[in-house]
C-alpha cells in the first residue's frame, strides 16, 4: 500500500530545511511560509505498480512509473492555517459516479483520466473544492519510512503473506515495535485480516500519527530534509509554490492530525465488491468537520439565464467548477430584460469569480445558497 498521506506531513513540516538532499524540492517551490485565508485541500494517492507482462523474465519487473495506474491508496488532506490537518480516507472500492467514465469503483478515476479526473471524483464525492494532487508511486512509503529512522507502530496481529508475483513479502509478529521501509509496506498492504480496505485504512491512519508524532519532535529535525528529498523522488505533483507556503505556514503553527473515514459498508455491484457509500453520513462528517463557511466553493450555486446569450448558463458552470465549486446547477426561470445580479449571504465573494455583476436582493432559487442570474451584460463567448 503506498499510502499517500505522507507528502502532506512532510509538505507541512519539513520543507523549512534547507539543505542538500532536498534541494531539487527547494529549488521547484523554493517560498516563504505564509499564512492563508483559508484551509488548501488536496488529494493524496498512492498508484498501483504496473508489471510487464511481456517480459521473459518471471516474476515480470515492474515497468517505469508513469503515474497512471490505479490508486491503491485515497486520502483527502484539509490543511489550515492554524496548523489543524484534517485527513478523509476513501476506501479504494467506493462505488461512485465518474464524470464522462460513468459508474465505477474510485480507484479507476485516475485510469480514465489522469489526476484532474481524480480530484473531480473527490470533489464530487465530498462535496469540497480540490485545491490540488500528490501522487506517489510504489517506492514513496518504504523511502520515507527508512529517511525517518523508522515509524514505530502497534501491530495487532500475526501478519504472515508471501506473494512471488507482486514481490511482497510479509512476516510480522504482534506488539508495538519500530517497523522498517520494507517492513512498514507489509504493515500497511497486508489485506487478510476480513476487513480488507477498512483494516488497511486503519492501519494508514495509524502509521500517520505515529510519523506526525515523529516528525514534530526537535530530535528529528535533521531528518527532515531526508524525508523532503525521499517523498519529492517518488511524487507527481501539481502543488503551486502559493499552496506550498501556505502549508508551510500552516505546518509552522504545529501539525494537528485528525483522521476520519468515508462512512458506509460493504456492498456488491454485479459480482464486484464495492464500498457503498453513506453520503447522508459523508454530508453530516463533510459539514462538522470540513466545511469553510467562508469558500464560497462550497456553498450551492444556482446559475439562471435571463437575458443572456444562449449557452452561458452552461459556460459560467463550467468555468466555476473549473475555479473549484463543487455544488453548481442551472436553475430555468423566465426570460425578459435583465442585468446580472448574484443573490444570497455570499453573492459578493461569488461574483469576484464570475467577473461582473452586481449583489441583489431577489430570492434564491430552492436549494441554493448564492443564485446568479446572468443578464444582457454577459460577454459573448
Amino acid at each position: 500500500m503506498r499510502t499517500p498521506v505522507v507528502v502532506g506531513l512532510v509538505v507541512l513540516a519539513g520543507v523549512v530545511a534547507v539543505v542538500s538532499p532536498a534541494a531539487p524540492f527547494l529549488a521547484r517551490y523554493g517560498t516563504l511560509p505564509r499564512k492563508a485565508e483559508g484551509p488548501v485541500n488536496l488529494v493524496l494517492a498512492g498508484v498501483d505498480v504496473a508489471y510487464d507482462d511481456r517480459s521473459a523474465v518471471w516474476p515480470w519487473p515492474a515497468k517505469a512509473e508513469t503515474f497512471s495506474t490505479r490508486t491503491d491508496t485515497l486520502m483527502l488532506a484539509q490543511a489550515w492555517p492554524d496548523g489543524r490537518v484534517n485527513m478523509l480516507s476513501i476506501p479504494r472500492d467506493s462505488w461512485v459516479n465518474l464524470p464522462k467514465a460513468g459508474w465505477g469503483k474510485i480507484n479507476g478515476a485516475n485510469v480514465h483520466g489522469g489526476p484532474e479526473l481524480l480530484m473531480r471524483a473527490v470533489q464530487d464525492l465530498t462535496g469540497l473544492p480540490v485545491d490540488g494532487y500528490a501522487l506517489l508511486s510504489l517506492n514513496a512509503v518504504p523511502a520515507l519510512t527508512d529517511a525517518a529512522g523508522g515509524v514505530t507502530v502497534d501491530v495487532g496481529q500475526a501478519m504472515k503473506y508471501d506473494d512471488n508475483a507482486g514481490k511482497l513479502h510479509i512476516d510480522l509478529k504482534p506488539g508495538r515495535q519500530r517497523l522498517s521501509g520494507e517492513q512498514m509496506v507489509g504493515f500497511l498492504r497486508f489485506r487478510h485480516d476480513n476487513l480488507g480496505d477498512i483494516g488497511r485504512i486503519a492501519r494508514q491512519q495509524q502509521f500517520v500519527g505515529a510519523l506526525g508524532a515523529q516528525v514534530r519532535s526537535p530530535l528529528n529535525v535533521w531528518r527532515l530534509p531526508l524525508m523532503v528529498a525521499a517523498v519529492d523522488r517518488n511524487m507527481k505533483s501539481n502543488l503551486t509554490r502559493a499552496q506550498v507556503a501556505a502549508l508551510m505556514g500552516a505546518g509552522l503553527s504545529g501539525v494537528k492530525i485528525k483522521t476520519h473515514q468515508v462512512p458506509g459498508n460493504f456492498g456488491y455491484r454485479g459480482a464486484a465488491s464495492v464500498w457503498e457509500v453513506d453520503r447522508a453520513a459523508l454530508g453530516a462528517l463533510i459539514a462538522r468537520e470540513f466545511r469553510d463557511p467562508n469558500d464560497p466553493r462550497s456553498l450551492g450555486v444556482a446559475v439562471v439565464n435571463t437575458d443572456a446569450p444562449d449557452g452561458s448558463a452552461r459556460r459560467l458552470k463550467e468555468r466555476l467548477e473549473g475555479l473549484g465549486y463543487a455544488n453548481v446547477w442551472i436553475v430555468n426561470e423566465p426570460r425578459g430584460p435583465a442585468r446580472t445580479t448574484a443573490s444570497g449571504a455570499a453573492a459578493a465573494r461569488v461574483l469576484r469569480d464570475v467577473g461582473f455583476g452586481t449583489v441583489s436582493e431577489q430570492p434564491l432559487a430552492s436549494g441554493a445558497d448564492v443564485t446568479v442570474r446572468l443578464g444582457s451584460d454577459t460577454p459573448a463567448p
